[in-house]
């Protein structure tokens, strides 16, 4: 059962997409950015998929099609700066005959926002996929407790590189073995938030195999305030750098006597995230709750 709409918005025309239609429609929110125009790329490139919707805050470029915009051919789909009025017309995609072909919304947009898109696309019915980092622990528990009382299908994904889930896995199999440990995330110097959801989660994973890490052994003193990087309630450091040139890069090293133990992940293309997108969007109609994470769909 759909979750009544918390949400006020008059949403009475109906999209006339053909139930007959079997690829997935899908929106894209932060469709000019550099994610979004990768996600939109993937999407024309695949008959699975048919994009019906293109949605950025850059309102000069309002009403041009989008293909034209990235370099494509014109794909009949023209921006908009109105999320929940595309959420409205894409959530009439779901046929009265009760097939389902509902549509699915993917967000690469910014963390200030993200916890309400997501919330908001839930409400719509339209299945949030949404690779924006910065959602808390306290809204990740409301959207969770959301998307189950609405029977949604819903997915938050730190990251969308099956290599970064292989990593992450090394890393919570190694946290059997070693006290001490820490984590180093590097990203272009366009990314807002800090650490990034990917650190946070790999973090969580180790997390789960050990509490404690890092006792101290001397009473440190940072002649500059962070110079050891954020410390988790476990004693796990997070370190985040920033620049241009970067694209998303993480290291998590193991520390124990005579030995260190280094795990590493480079991110030199957006590209390699696409395969993950696809297979989350392919995949998410098939769930009826909050999925968490990559390795929770492969």
């Amino acid at each position: 059962m759909r979750v009544t709409r918390d949400i006020k918005y008059d949403c009475k025309k109906r999209n006339s997409m053909s139930s007959a239609n079997q690829s997935i429609p899908v929106l894209v929110a932060g469709a000019l950015g550099r994610m979004g125009s990768e996600v939109i790329k993937a999407i024309n490139s695949s008959k699975d998929y048919q994009l019906i919707g293109a949605i950025d805050n850059q309102k000069e470029k309002e009403g041009q099609d989008i293909g034209s915009l990235l370099g494509l051919a014109p794909l009949d789909v023209f921006l908009s700066s109105d999320f929940e009025g595309s959420l409205c017309a894409a959530s009439q995609n779901v046929p009265n005959d009760g097939s389902s072909n509902s549509a699915v919304l993917v967000d690469f947009t910014h963390p200030k926002v993200a916890y309400k898109h997501t919330r908001t696309s839930i409400a719509y019915g339209v299945h949030p996929v949404i690779g924006t980092t910065g959602i808390t622990t306290d809204q990740l528990d409301d959207l969770s407790k959301f998307a189950e009382k609405a029977s949604l299908g819903s997915a938050i994904i730190p990251n969308f590189s099956v290599g970064m889930v292989l990593l992450q896995q090394a890393a919570a199999n190694a946290a059997r073995f070693y006290e001490f440990a820490e984590l180093t995330e590097m990203h272009h110097n366009n990314k807002a938030d800090a650490p990034s959801g990917t650190c946070i989660k790999t973090a969580e994973l180790i997390e789960e195999q050990r509490s404690v890490f890092n006792k101290s052994l001397v009473n440190e003193e940072e002649s500059i305030e962070g110079s050891r990087g954020g410390s988790r309630p476990s004693g796990l450091r997070l370190h985040s750098v920033r620049l241009p040139g970067l694209v998303a890069h993480q290291q998590v090293m193991f520390g124990s006597n005579g030995e260190t133990y280094e795990l590493a992940h480079n991110t030199i293309d957006r590209s390699a995230y696409m395969p993950g997108v696809l297979l989350v969007i392919k995949k998410i109609r098939t769930f009826n709750k909050l999925i968490y994470g990559l390795e929770k769909i492969l």
